[in-house]
């Protein structure tokens, strides 16, 4: 699984990659977490705000910080397919 945190490094992007962090170790899911802080390669993705979380190259969520348990429903369906 590749996950993406994207955002330039503010507190709201560190608090969802935090999440993240917290929700793959409940799971007991090994994922690739990469934090993509480039704007050029943020808008790639095509979102109008930070922090963003891609799954598997989908974009799950952008412009807020989604709590750990959302989180680890996004990582449950992705690995479903």
């Amino acid at each position: 699984m590749d996950i993406k945190i994207l955002g330039m490094g503010c507190p709201k992007c560190k608090a969802l990659e935090k999440n993240t962090r917290e929700a793959l170790e409940e799971l007991g899911i090994a994922a690739n977490i990469e934090k993509v802080t480039e704007i050029s390669k943020i808008m790639e993705y095509d979102i109008m705000f930070t922090p963003g979380l891609v799954i598997d190259g989908e974009v799950k969520s952008s412009g807020k910080v989604i709590d750990k348990d959302e989180i680890k429903k996004l990582i449950v369906e992705a690995s479903k397919q």
